[in-house]
């Protein structure tokens, strides 16, 4: 069988750079080399060289997160050299990006989210009409980004000022949310046109952490990821038929993976990742694994829904 030329993106140039290079060489190491020839690409330097040699790649990875990497940017690049890759297009990738753009979808397509505000960068915002809608506990998130970078808990007004300061060091509008306390579980699904559910994964942040923080995600440790997640059959069935949901509401492909809280046995979607992290013990990777399908089977599986349906000049087949 003649081997796929496939291009390996990981780098670029948001605050998830470190991140994404440690994915991306995960992935490299992951590769069945007797199927692939592998070329790799950074976007922060490397754009040049993957327009050049674009007629002989089969199809690309993107191991990118946030800002242009998982926001439609490169996504819209490789359309446009004609090279398919695995996950969401543009358009999926973009609203999913956008945490306001995600939860005003899930609204409309009746699932459940946290109630929430928006403050946008400008003069000092006045956050009272917030804390009287929301009350405290707030959850502060920068709209764009991942990674929970720029994200923190606020308790008091003076935390929730100082915590909106910090989150628009990384973005122009900052999500409020509502802080709602119960059992946080993540829903990997995988497939085109006819999507399934993964084994839920539940998160347990270790002591010291508020919550599923850049520290708690990183470090090795300091967080329990439990598969299959310790809910209810009935509970269970619901979360993964929400992490579908939203998988489709938000126009995804080939996977995704989406966060939520379960609380007083409803069921909230917090966010959506069109690119979850992609090492072996990433929680993507874990529930694929859990699934009966290792690391490198997974990559193989998402390479294929790459190409699914797809011929050479871009077009359904």
């Amino acid at each position: 069988m003649k081997k796929l030329t496939i291009a390996l993106l990981s780098g670029g140039i948001s605050s998830e750079r470190d991140v994404s290079l440690n994915s991306g060489q995960k992935v490299y190491e992951a590769l069945d080399k007797t199927r692939y020839d592998i070329l790799r690409y950074d976007p922060k330097t490397d754009l040049a060289e993957l327009a050049a040699n674009a007629a002989r790649i089969d199809a690309a990875l993107v191991i990118l997160h946030g800002p242009y990497g998982e926001d439609g940017t490169v996504q819209g690049m490789l359309d446009l050299l004609d090279i398919p890759y695995q996950g969401a297009g543009v358009l999926g990738s973009a609203v999913a990006m956008n945490k306001l753009a995600a939860k005003r979808l899930y609204e409309h397509a009746g699932l459940k989210v946290p109630p929430y505000c928006i403050v946008r960068r400008g003069p000092i915002p006045e956050l009272g009409g917030c804390v009287q809608h929301l009350g405290l506990p707030i959850v502060v998130k920068p709209v764009e980004g991942g990674s929970s970078i720029g994200m923190a808990i606020a308790a008091s007004e003076k935390e929730l000022h100082d915590a909106v300061a910090e989150a628009f060091q990384f973005d122009e509008s900052v999500l409020l949310e509502k802080h709602l306390a119960g059992t946080e579980v993540t829903g990997g699904v995988l497939g085109n046109d006819d999507p399934e559910a993964l084994p839920l994964i539940e998160i347990v942040p270790g002591e010291g952490h508020a919550f599923f923080n850049y520290k708690a995600k990183y470090t090795a440790g300091e967080t329990q990821e439990i598969c299959p997640a310790r809910i209810s059959d009935a509970l269970t069935d619901q979360a993964q038929a929400c992490a579908i949901k939203a998988h489709q509401t938000l126009f995804c492909r080939g996977y995704s993976r989406t966060d939520m809280i379960i609380h007083q046995d409803e069921i909230y979607i917090l966010e959506t990742n069109t690119i979850p992290g992609m090492t072996a013990t990433s929680l993507f990777p874990q529930a694929a694994a859990k699934a009966g399908l290792d690391f490198t089977r997974l990559l193989d599986r998402l390479i294929a829904l790459s190409l699914e349906g797809r011929d050479r000049s871009g077009s359904a087949a």
